[in-house]
């Protein structure tokens, strides 16, 4: 079993989702609609949105011919006491059509909102085969795949049932006043004067739940990045006796996206129940205006002089003028969802070559590196541009990460040392609570305070001024309090205390001239008497080193070709 001396590699997550958090905070909290993946979900599912318009449209038409005849039936039926088959046959049929058509087009629905998300996600696969290795590593890989599963099922709620539920709160409304108005123009303008007013709480809620529904995809993200990152890191949590410490903060995140969740639902709830206090209320006032104008109380225009069927038809009508607004505000959180997802997708999108094709950027150059070769000592240095896979190459050769297709020389790791154990070393190393001498010292046996002492020297931490108090300098739990080149010293420190093979992740990064030179002194001295592996863009590195390892672009390849 491999032992990773203060190797905490999921220490990286944190730093990689404050990023993503910050920029999201810089954008626009009203996205445009017209985005790359927006437009791409509206033109895969423009024709069964337009088939579930025609449904809803169908059900609408049934609705309104179900109505009709019901008010006809009930008021033959209440004034005469005939009982008018042919109304009940109107008003049973309009039942059994408005129900069955609803129930296809909520199936129709569904199943198209299924198919866009296939769809979406194909082109996204295509898309993230063809992004750059730099980019994808900007992002975590829990991060990636909770978009992959979360982003398309938003986006195609909004491209299909939100976009069918807006365009019937044009539709149906309209259509059902232009039915009450055939029987009273004055009780049709009563229901039009109470949508201004609903679209002002519209407007008024819009924003607060964008706004939170973006703040729920950052907390998402969040949630998933961490959660995989623990999962991978799991040996390392145990070893280091902080289960519970990481326990408790996925906690955290998860209530963070509970409580983002219901930031999102409420004020979607709240709209609804100020529709239905406004559908009530007008429909109220219908009634008593109608009521006072058959008891012949009153006179109002419109209202009076009607028989018993035109004023249940206007009643009955006027539930079903409210209820696209209601089913509309129902589902107003679908379109800040949607909008929120949309803007994500688009980072996806952003890297398609759709000029000359995909091209898929992979690390070349390796055909004739041999895992199982590698000699018992001496310096190997990982060399090449930004996203040709160094620091991947070193993670997989440690085990940390899975061999990747395109990696076919690590496919099978036979070297006894790495096996068996190895120093890992980068910015990202564990650091446990209390002093430096115990950071330095942390798994290692209980090294001397002279050994300690000496090595932290060596790398310059006892004359760093952000560490008062030398050896005894304190460091909250996890590094916290530390720069990255500190924690890059400290595991430079421990590797001199140690007699195991070394994989350090960009050494000399983040320190200046003089202790990077004390750094790479210290490997090179290391390497003397066992292996030791970097990945890194110093040049004076890569110059000493036995052997450099140069990795590069597939697309360099092709060009240099």
């Amino acid at each position: 079993m491999q032992t990773i001396a203060g190797d905490n590699s999921d220490r990286d997550a944190p730093r990689q989702l404050i990023e993503p958090a910050q920029s999201a905070k810089a954008e626009p909290t009203s996205p445009s609609p017209h985005t790359t993946a927006y437009k791409l979900a509206r033109r895969l599912g423009a024709q069964a949105l337009r088939m579930t318009l025609f449904l809803q449209s169908l059900r609408m038409v049934c609705r309104l011919g179900f109505a009709a005849a019901l008010a006809v039936f009930a008021g033959e039926m209440i004034e005469s006491g005939v009982f008018s088959w042919p109304a009940f046959a109107g008003a049973l049929a309009g039942l059994i059509l408005s129900s069955g058509t609803g129930y296809y087009a909520d199936t129709q629905t569904a199943r198209a909102e299924a198919t866009l998300i296939g769809a979406l996600r194909q082109r996204l696969e295509t898309s993230l085969a063809a992004m750059p290795a730099a980019r994808l590593a900007t992002r975590p890989a829990g991060a990636l795949i909770a978009g992959l599963q979360r982003h398309p099922p938003a986006l195609a709620g909004l491209t299909i049932s939100h976009a069918a539920t807006q365009i019937m709160l044009a539709l149906a409304p309209l259509a059902a006043a232009a039915a009450i108005a055939v029987v009273s123009w004055q009780a049709a303008i009563t229901l039009l004067l109470a949508i201004p007013v609903m679209i002002g709480f519209f407007i008024l809620l819009g924003s607060v739940v964008r706004d939170r529904a973006r703040a729920q995809e950052v907390a998402f993200g969040r949630l998933a990045a961490q959660f995989a990152d623990r999962i991978r890191a799991l040996p390392t949590i145990l070893a280091n006796h902080a289960l519970t410490h990481e326990h408790d903060k996925i906690e955290r995140r998860m209530a963070d996206y509970a409580n983002s969740t219901m930031g999102v639902l409420k004020p979607a709830f709240l709209n609804a129940g100020i529709i239905d206090f406004f559908a009530a209320l007008s429909i109220a006032v219908l009634a008593v205006f109608l009521g006072l104008g058959h008891l012949g109380l009153v006179h109002i225009p419109g209202f009076t002089g009607l028989m018993l069927w035109q004023s249940l038809f206007i009643l009955i009508i006027a539930a079903d003028f409210f209820t696209p607004f209601r089913r509309y505000a129902e589902q107003y959180h679908l379109k800040a969802e949607g909008e929120a997802a949309a803007k994500e997708l688009d980072w996806y999108f952003a890297a398609a070559d759709t000029a000359n094709g995909p091209a898929r950027f992979v690390p070349a150059g390796l055909d004739n590196f041999d895992p199982a070769s590698l000699p018992r000592n001496g310096l190997i240095a990982i060399s090449g541009p930004s996203g040709a896979g160094k620091s991947t190459m070193l993670r997989i050769l440690g085990g940390i990460d899975a061999p990747l297709p395109t990696l076919p020389a690590l496919t099978q790791i036979r070297h006894p040392i790495v096996r068996t154990g190895y120093d890992w070393i980068s910015t990202g190393i564990y650091v446990p609570a209390g002093t430096l001498a115990d950071a330095i010292g942390w798994r290692l046996g209980n090294p001397s305070p002279v050994a300690i002492c000496a090595v932290a020297e060596r790398v310059g931490l006892l004359n760093d001024n952000l560490l008062p108090g030398g050896l005894a300098a304190r460091i909250s739990d996890g590094g916290d309090n530390l720069s990255g080149g500190q924690r890059m010293r400290i595991g430079i420190a421990r590797m001199l205390l140690s007699d195991r093979v070394v994989l350090a992740d960009e050494p000399t990064a983040k320190l200046d001239p003089a202790t990077a030179r004390l750094v790479r002194d210290a490997l090179e001295e290391a390497a003397k008497q066992r292996l030791v592996i970097v990945a890194t863009h110093d040049d004076a590195l890569i110059k000493a080193a036995d052997r450099n390892v140069i990795l590069r672009l597939a697309t360099q390849d092709r060009a240099a070709a």
